[in-house]
């Protein structure tokens, strides 16, 4: 049994409807995705930990990967009228969930440099009743750091390419009805 499968069942057990692995060098980084985040600036940009300028960006993920030779990409699929709406903040907080929950079980199995990224913005999905991240303005702890991790996006990770070597082909019908919209998270594992 591949020493992995636990880590994909988790996945699968904590919400994704579809989880794989991949070679951590099919994982393709663009410099000019990580620069979306700033321009045009994203409501997370500056807010958080877990997101620019305050991650390593591109680059910092760029060095990170010869230390790693496999990742678990994992997905929520859900209608495109939720990816549009408030609803899209508790879609996102599950895949920060997820990540850490795998990431945890990971390092937990030996996988000691287990890393999860995800998606949206920590401040927004678990410090919104808050004026500010308080790592950020007052140096202390994070409230949620069994929950919240970095941003994908900020790193430049080109998730439409993650899905595609996922083996998990993206919905391309934009007014179909019943169509979705595809969320997902990752973890580097070993």
């Amino acid at each position: 049994m591949n020493k992995f499968s636990n880590l994909l069942d988790l996945a699968r057990h904590l919400g994704a409807v579809a989880a794989t692995l991949i070679e951590v060098k099919d994982i393709i980084v663009r410099d000019e995705l990580a620069g979306m985040c700033l321009e045009p600036r994203c409501d997370g940009y500056g807010r958080s930990m877990s997101c620019p300028p305050q991650v390593a960006g591109p680059q910092g993920f760029r060095e990170l990967m010869p230390d790693y030779a496999k990742a678990l990409v994992f997905k929520l699929e859900v209608p495109k009228e939720v990816a549009f709406s408030f609803e899209r903040n508790e879609v996102l907080a599950l895949i920060h969930e997820i990540g850490a929950g795998v990431e945890k079980e990971a390092r937990k199995m030996g996988a000691t440099k287990a890393r999860a990224f995800a998606g949206g913005s920590c401040k927004e999905l678990f410090c919104a009743d808050y004026p500010e991240c308080r790592v950020l303005d007052e140096g202390k702890a994070c409230r949620n750091p069994h929950l919240a991790r970095p941003s994908m996006s900020g790193h430049g990770i080109d998730v439409g390419k993650l899905l595609e070597v996922a083996g998990w082909p993206q919905n391309s019908a934009v007014a179909k009805e019943g169509a979705t919209a595809t969320f997902t998270g990752l973890v580097l594992i070993a």
